[in-house]
């Protein structure tokens, strides 16, 4: 018998970006030595040597300010063209999330916002669909706002 952890290879988290990459497998066989501790170890430190470039594209994307008409047009294409593969219910909630957030962090008008009232609205969806919404965000945004770098 083995286990492993999955990790991304970019070291994003979904709690913090989308997950959309590669993902690291740490495997292991199961010996009476095995140690789950080394494991997990292994795996956060193969995510925390990814930081540096995922805090970067944060702090990019929190200075990259949008006006509302751009923000309007990102929400139109990820669910009315479906160019993100998420439900089109959310869109409503994506909308309020960003033009009236819930926390002061988010207020400035930035992708960074943007990405957290998506985030923020796949909230309401069970974990596997969430999951697969989220995975997909950081890749549909980033072709939205490539030419912005």
């Amino acid at each position: 018998m083995s286990s492993g952890v999955l990790i991304p290879a970019d070291g994003r988290t979904g709690a913090v970006m989308a997950i959309n990459r590669d993902f690291t497998p740490v495997l292991a066989k199961h010996p009476k030595s095995f140690s789950l501790i080394d494991c997990i170890s292994v795996g956060v430190d193969r995510m925390q040597r990814n930081f540096e470039p995922m805090r970067k594209q944060v702090e990019a994307w929190q200075r990259s300010e949008l006006t509302d008409v751009t923000a309007k047009v990102v929400i139109y294409e990820a669910f009315v063209e479906g160019k993100l593969e998420a439900p089109k219910h959310l869109a409503r909630s994506v909308h309020d999330l960003y033009f009236e957030p819930k926390y002061e962090d988010f207020r400035p008008r930035t992708i960074w916002s943007l990405s957290n009232a998506f985030t923020s609205a796949f909230k309401e969806l069970d974990p596997i669909p969430q999951f697969k919404a989220t995975a997909k965000l950081d890749e549909f945004l980033e072709a939205r706002f490539s030419q912005s770098f």
